[in-house]
C-alpha cells in the first residue's frame, strides 16, 4: 500500500511515554511525533537512527507528526501497526499471498473472546486469520516475535486452535518488516511462554506463515514467504 506523501526525513532523538517520540529535522528543530507501536520498538527506537515522519492536515489532532519508518541496518522498518492489517489484506484480497488466495476477505472478525483479524471465507471453508507485526531480529538475519511479553498474543493463538478444533483452518501471519531477514523464530529470549505455546498449536494444526515486506519511502507490500524455525 501506498505511504503518506511526502515524508519528512529526521533523525530520532528518543522516544517515550510510549507514544511519543522527538524527532530532529534538518534544520535542527525538535518536533514531538506520534508513534502509532505498543510493543518496546526494540532495536528499532534507537536514537539517532534516521527516520521518515508524516505530517497531518487534520487541525483537530493534537500532534501534527506521525512517526512512519525507521532505518535500521541499511532497511526501512515499518513500526506503524496500524497500517499492518491493511498491507496484508491489500495482498489477500489481490490474491498475493499463496494458499490464501481466491477467498471471500472480512476483517474483524469476531470469534470467540477475542477478535480475529481475519475471515477468509469460500462456500463453506472458513479461514481465521491474526496478523502479527515483527520488528526484531536475533541480531542477525532471523525475524523474531514478540519485542515484549504478550498475554494478548498468547490469547489469539489459543483462539486460533479453537477454530482448527471446530473444524475451520487458522492461520497466525508474521508480517515481518526487516529487510535483512531470512528466517522466522518466535522470540524465546523475549517471551518464552509465547513461544511455546507457538509450537503447541502448529503441532495441533495452526498454520504459521511469515512473509518479509517490501519498504520503500512509497509504499509497503507483501513480499517472498520466509522460512519458519519452530
Amino acid at each position: 500500500m501506498k505511504l503518506p506523501a511526502p515524508l519528512v526525513e529526521g533523525k530520532l532523538v528518543r522516544r517515550y511515554q510510549r507514544f511519543l517520540a522527538d524527532i530532529e529535522l534538518p534544520d535542527g528543530r525538535v518536533v514531538i511525533a506520534h508513534t502509532p507501536n505498543t510493543g518496546s520498538m526494540l532495536q528499532c527506537a534507537v536514537a539517532g537512527h534516521p527516520v521518515l515522519i508524516s505530517r497531518a492536515d487534520n487541525p483537530a489532532r493534537k500532534l501534527d507528526w506521525t512517526l512512519e519508518l525507521i532505518l535500521v541496518n541499511g532497511h526501512w522498518v515499518d513500526t506503524h501497526t496500524h497500517r499492518t492489517n491493511r498491507v496484508v489484506e491489500e495482498a489477500l484480497r489481490a490474491g498475493e499471498i499463496a494458499g490464501l488466495a481466491g477467498y471471500q476477505v472480512i476483517a474483524e472478525q469476531r470469534f470467540g473472546t477475542s477478535r480475529l483479524d481475519f475471515l477468509l471465507q469460500k462456500g463453506e471453508e472458513k479461514v481465521y486469520l491474526e496478523v502479527k507485526n515483527v520488528t526484531l531480529t536475533d541480531g542477525g538475519a532471523v525475524a523474531c516475535f514478540p519485542d515484549a511479553v504478550t498475554e494478548r498474543g498468547r490469547r489469539h493463538l489459543h483462539e486460533l486452535l479453537d477454530a482448527v478444533r471446530q473444524g475451520d483452518r487458522a492461520v497466525i501471519f508474521f508480517l515481518v518488516q526487516r529487510g535483512e531477514a531470512a528466517a522466522f523464530s518466535p522470540a524465546d529470549q523475549i517471551d518464552p511462554a509465547y513461544g511455546r505455546t507457538l509450537r503447541e498449536v502448529a503441532a495441533q494444526g495452526v498454520e504459521v506463515i511469515a512473509c518479509r515486506s517490501i519498504v520503500t519511502r512509497e509504499e509497503n507490500r507483501v513480499g517472498e514467504r520466509l522460512p519458519v524455525i519452530l
